[in-house]
Formats: C-alpha cells, structure tokens, sequence
C-alpha cells in the first residue's frame, strides 16, 4: 500500500479499552461497530479456546454485511485451571471470582481475529499469566464498591485499582488489558494496514 492509502478499519468491539490501546499505537478505526454473538462456553471448552472462537465469530458476525473493510475483533477470558472467569453478574459474583485468584496464579487469553474483504481470517490467541496477592476482605469489598469490576473478564482491570492486586505478570500486558498490540500490528500489517505512519 502507497502512503495514505490504508483500507477501511472497523473495530468489532465496544471496548473503550481496546479503543484506546490501538491509538497507543497511532490507529483511529474508521467506525467501532460492536459484534452481538452468543458468549456461552461450549461444553469442556477451555478458556484459551473460548477466547480463540469468540475473536474469530465477532469479526466474521461484523463482516456479514460484506462491507469492504477490516474488521478487527477481540475478546479476553480469564481461566484459572479450566474454569472461565467471564464478565461477573453482580457484585456476589465478583466477590467470587476475586477470592478464587486471591494468594494464586491465573491466565489471562485474548483472541484477536481480523477478517478481510476477500474473506480472508487471520487470528492469534495471546496468553499472559497473573500471580495476585493474598487478598484481605477489606480489599476485596473496597474494589467491589469501587465498580471497576463490571463488564469485566475475571472480574478486574489491570490497568485500574486492581495493578495493586498483581504480585507478577508474564506476557503481554495489553492482552491484559484487552487487545494485544504486537499482535493486532502484525496481523493488520499483513493485510497491507500501517499500525505506524510513514515519513
């Protein structure tokens, strides 16, 4: 592609976070049009493949249209051993999942697929592991009237009050975050899309 000549880019994700991680990196979509798919995990289906098949039915479902255009989608599960850890459904919910990694590991998937307009689907699945804290009650009930836990895989934000939370960290933080950018670059360069602007 010659210097202005990027294709069309449609971000499948109603994620602010996500919005704001590929302008980290210089790209503004051309329109954010969130994918509505049906999220329940398949019977025995681990968090990785969750995340796999999620990315990659987000960016075929907002392609339907066969619009000529990227479409870039990415979804993030949380998994300790074999249980997902979804977005919670109330604060009970969050409480849960926040005691169940207090003091222990866990893994963090985000699956990135970018479907093109000759149908093209390129994907990757990105993995980072979380060592928390032991929490105490008193941290676990401040974050939950915090609210930061809502709409949130695993029931945390990394990149909110819950940093305080993170003993390590191996991997991508983006992909934490929810859109990994080594990644997301690679899979639009290849599709004749700059993540970065010439001279």
């Amino acid at each position: 592609m010659g210097k202005g000549k990027n294709p069309r880019l449609i971000l499948a994700s109603q994620s602010p976070r996500r919005l704001e991680l590929l302008a980290t990196i210089g790209i503004t979509p051309d329109a954010v049009r969130a994918a509505d798919i049906d999220e329940t995990p398949k019977p025995d289906e681990t968090p990785r493949l969750l995340a796999k098949r999620l990315g990659i039915e987000k960016a075929r479902a907002a392609a339907k249209g066969g619009e000529d255009a990227l479409f870039l989608a990415a979804d993030t599960v949380v998994g300790v051993g074999r249980r997902i850890l979804g977005k919670p459904t109330d604060a009970d919910d969050a409480r849960f999942m926040l005691r169940l990694m207090s003091g222990r590991a866990h893994r963090v998937y985000t699956g990135i697929a970018l479907h093109q307009p000759d149908g093209t689907l390129t994907h990757r699945t990105v993995e980072a592991r979380i060592k928390f804290k032991r929490l105490t009650s008193a941290e676990i009930e401040g974050y939950i009237n915090s609210g930061e836990w809502e709409g949130k895989a695993g029931a945390y934000g990394i990149q909110g009050l819950a940093g305080v939370f993170v003993l390590s960290l191996s991997g991508s933080y983006s992909a934490v975050v929810g859109l990994p950018l080594y990644e997301t670059a690679a899979l639009l360069e290849g599709a004749g899309y700059r993540a970065f602007p010439s001279s």
